[in-house]
Formats: C-alpha cells, sequence, structure tokens
C-alpha cells in the first residue's frame, strides 16, 4: 500500500511537472511569437509613401527675423495603391503658412492637432503602388525668428533616403555659429566651416545633409546670429 502511494503522488507529480514545462514552454513560445512579430513589423514600413529625396530651403529675408520664406522639395514613391491625397504638415513661431503653395495637388483642407498644422493635398488623380511623385511647396513667414538663438525643425515621418536641410541669412546678419541637433537622440553636432558658404549675392548659406536619416527622428538646425 505504501509503495502504491509512492508511485500515486511521483505520477501526480510528473504530471503536475509535464503540465508546468508544457505551459512554460507555450508561454515562452507565445512571448517569441511577439518578439518575432514587432521585429517584421518594424522592418516592413507600412506607410503610404516612402521619400526619395527631401531638400527644404529656409530663407530669412532680413536681419530682424521678421519675414522668412521656406521652401522645399519631395520626392516620393507611393508604397501602397489607390492614393488619392498628400498630407503636408507645418509648425513653428509667429504667423506661418503665408501664401501657401504646392504643385502638384491643391490644398483642400487644413487642421491644427498639437502645435502642428495639416494640410490635405488632393491628387486630382489615383496613384498606385510604384508610382512617383515630386512635390514642390513654398510658404511665408511673420514674426518667426526674433531672437538672437534660433532654429528649424525637420521631422521625419517617412521612410527617407535623402534628406537636405538649407538655411539662408541675409547678407547684414550672417550667423555666428550653427549646430545640428538630433532631439530623440540627445546629440549636439556643431556645424563648422564647411557647412558654411557665402553665396555670389553676400548672402550666407548653412546646409546640413545625410542619407538614411532615421525615422521619426527630429532633426534641429540652430543657430546665433
Amino acid at each position: 500500500m505504501a509503495d502504491d502511494k509512492h508511485n500515486n503522488h511521483q505520477n501526480l507529480f510528473g504530471k503536475l511537472i509535464a503540465v508546468l514545462l508544457r505551459q512554460s514552454w507555450l508561454d515562452v513560445l507565445g512571448d517569441v511569437g511577439k518578439i518575432v512579430r514587432k521585429i517584421v513589423q518594424g522592418r516592413s514600413y507600412r506607410g503610404l509613401y516612402e521619400v526619395l529625396e527631401y531638400e527644404a530651403t529656409l530663407e530669412l529675408g532680413d536681419q530682424g527675423g521678421k519675414r522668412a520664406t521656406f521652401r522645399k522639395r519631395e520626392k516620393v514613391r507611393y508604397l501602397q495603391d489607390n492614393i488619392i491625397a498628400y498630407q503636408d504638415q507645418a509648425w513653428g513661431d509667429g504667423e506661418i503658412l503665408i501664401n501657401y503653395r504646392c504643385s502638384p495637388g491643391t490644398p483642400v483642407d487644413r487642421y491644427r492637432s498639437g502645435y502642428k498644422t495639416y494640410i490635405l493635398i488632393s491628387r486630382r488623380e489615383v496613384k498606385n503602388k510604384g508610382d512617383i511623385d515630386e512635390f514642390n511647396v513654398d510658404w511665408g513667414i511673420r514674426q518667426g525668428f526674433l531672437r538672437r538663438t534660433e532654429q528649424w525643425e525637420t521631422h521625419v515621418t517617412h521612410r527617407t533616403r535623402h534628406l537636405k536641410i538649407n538655411v539662408v541669412f541675409p547678407r547684414s546678419r550672417p550667423p555666428r555659429s550653427a549646430a545640428l541637433i538630433e532631439q530623440s537622440r540627445q546629440r549636439s553636432h556643431s556645424l563648422g566651416k564647411s557647412a558654411h558658404a557665402e553665396l555670389p549675392d553676400g548672402r550666407w548659406l548653412v546646409t546640413w545633409e545625410t542619407h538614411r536619416p532615421r525615422l521619426y527622428e527630429n532633426y534641429v538646425i540652430q543657430w546665433e546670429w
């Protein structure tokens, strides 16, 4: 009887261990599955388009920073079918989006969310996966750069292959220093002489560019003038 009870206890213990092991492995497999899905989702970009080339120019129109013009050229390739609109976005101090113009497409709506203003641009035609568009956008800014130390931000919201940012300063007030800040990484890089150039008309240009910038990074050119 004692041996039978001992054997029964061993069997019950063995079954319990087996159940716990099976449960443990199931949990492990479930966790592994979650990790794999996250990795796959991170690598398989699901945006409407990718940016092949992005070049933006902020032109400061006077030495007081009261007038400025922003222009950008954005070449995109669509990653999905049946795309009928492109969404632009803007932010900044002062009065922005003055005389907003975009080509191709027609601005049909504008709304604000947080500190950003979004502009919905109708393409007036259907775009499919693999199609390429090149958008040219420009708008004015008033009372936007009145401080001795100022900055201009570029937020990477789509997978981008090439990014270039220019800031043009008036002849009467060149930059004393400039730096590139990566906000998410909390890094700052001084933009030395190689990033500064005097234009033929006497104005000054600060340029920074990179290939394959980090997705969702906020790149900031900060200067003292």
